[in-house]
């Protein structure tokens, strides 16, 4: 008998070309990749939400978006931080597929948390209030181990291989994070 392996829809929270979030969520996929499928949801095709469209004319990207996010079992929250909180790209992802009323795609999916910066805090308050959404969104949230990654040069590098000081806690964290996953998953 085969075991599927658990479908991951990874969310990175930023569009810069260059993210540093984006590298760090190539490098945990990279961790993983052979114990689970990994799926990068774009977000960039998502319009601006409006829940004047609820009712009749709710865009067709959003969609779309939600049909993918109810496809996996997991989703795998990658975020820097913006003004101490959720940069706006991903706080739209999240208001847009969890409407209209009653029709979220996130009820029910597990998630993980976690972001890189620069700064000390490496995205702490911004995982706090994104923790804050996903309960309102009824996603279970692994709690620990928490991510809070100080970015440095390296610490991802060009074909998306974490480096040797990180790789143990990451490797960790992404073990633990699918072994939430299948423990959580949706009814």
């Amino acid at each position: 008998m085969t075991v599927e392996k658990l479908k991951i829809g990874v969310i990175v929270g930023s569009n810069s070309k260059a993210s540093i979030n984006l590298q760090l969520a190539h490098g945990l996929v990279n961790l993983a990749k052979d114990k689970a499928d990994f799926e990068f949801l774009d977000l960039s095709a998502l319009p601006f939400y409006n829940r004047d469209s609820d009712a009749d004319s709710y865009p067709a990207a959003f969609t779309a978006f939600k049909d993918k996010v109810r496809s996996k079992n997991g989703i795998l929250l990658v975020t820097p931080e913006h003004n101490r909180s959720v940069p706006a790209y991903l706080k739209n992802a999240l208001d847009g597929a969890s409407r209209p009323y009653g029709a979220s795609a996130w009820s029910g999916i597990p998630a993980g948390v976690i972001g890189t910066s620069p700064g000390g805090p490496g995205t702490a308050m911004a995982q706090q209030h994104l923790r804050n959404i996903l309960v309102f969104l009824d996603m279970p949230a692994m709690a620990q181990p928490e991510g809070f990654i100080r970015w440095t040069e390296g610490l991802v590098d060009a074909q998306g291989q974490v480096a040797a000081a990180s790789r143990d806690f990451l490797s960790s964290y992404m073990d633990k994070f699918l072994a939430w996953v299948a423990l959580h998953q949706k009814k």
